[in-house]
């Protein structure tokens, strides 16, 4: 059973804390700058908009789903993090465990509650994927809705020319396989970490927090305000929990190091609190 949360601080005063608590070092404006960004980071995307078809999508849903590759701790996955350097980030050169633990401190600086600011640690943990063989391409990047024209507000939109979906007539008009408000429930995202810790974690977590960690990655909708046409009710009322905790997971990312070992006796308490011993992964 889900646990029930309460939402008693106005999500008005959460998001002008969010804005002004920020005290990076970084301009605002210069993260995600992909017009700017590495070459390295350019051919991520071209592969990931190349091979990222509704076949491969449903024959990962297929692989993964029954979550049967192992048994482990949520601190066994953090540790598979250290191994991972995403290459789809232009602003993160650290270790993933680094930008997870500035997200939750910052998240926990600001008040906000337990299971917000557990998100803020385990988010990125489906990026665990790597150590299962997949490349980086259907691990890690921006996520959007196949099945369907994509939008023009998508990350290198020009290297969608290449995917075999393109060609597809039905899969390509704007609601494609879809219905109108049929709710991102029933519509197939890009393969990645989002998806695969959702259905991980998804029996431990309040809806707020499935949400987020289910589509933090789709800046398309929480940033462009796309994809707005496939949305349900349920949809636009979660989207503000995204857009709070995007400012979190973004503007948290800097070179800073974080006393890992001092921090350890809050989280370790904080993970226990909200899941068994070991999960299904």
């Amino acid at each position: 059973m889900k646990k029930v949360i309460s939402l008693s601080v106005s999500l008005t005063i959460l998001i002008s804390i969010t804005l002004h608590s920020q005290d990076t070092s970084k301009p605002t404006q210069d993260f995600r700058d992909y017009e700017h960004t590495t070459e390295s980071v350019r051919e991520f995307y071209r592969l990931n908009h190349l091979h990222q078809t509704l076949n491969f999508v449903l024959t990962q849903k297929k692989k993964y789903y029954p979550l049967n590759k192992m048994r482990m701790t949520i601190w066994d996955a953090m540790k598979a993090l250290d191994i991972i350097v995403d290459e789809s980030d232009p602003d993160v050169d650290n270790a993933q465990t680094v930008h997870a633990f500035q997200t939750a401190e910052r998240l926990r600086k600001d008040g906000h509650p337990r299971w917000l600011i557990l998100t803020g640690l385990i988010h990125d943990l489906g990026k665990m994927l790597i150590i299962f063989g997949e490349p980086q391409w259907a691990v890690v990047g921006d996520t959007f809705p196949v099945g369907c024209r994509y939008s023009s507000t998508i990350v290198f939109h020009d290297y969608f020319l290449e995917n075999l979906d393109t060609n597809n007539p039905r899969l390509q008009t704007q609601y494609g396989m879809y219905k109108p408000n049929c709710g991102l429930d029933n519509v197939h995202m890009s393969w990645g970490h989002d998806e695969y810790l959702y259905q991980v974690v998804k029996r431990y977590l309040p809806d707020e927090a499935l949400y987020i960690i289910r589509y933090h990655s789709f800046y398309a909708a929480h940033k462009e305000n796309a994809y707005g046409y496939l949305m349900d009710d349920y949809d636009r009322s979660m989207m503000k929990w995204i857009k709070l905790f995007s400012a979190y997971d973004l503007y948290s990312k800097s070179p800073e190091p974080v006393n890992v070992s001092e921090l350890m006796p809050y989280y370790q308490e904080l993970v226990t609190e909200f899941f068994p011993e070991e999960l299904n992964w």
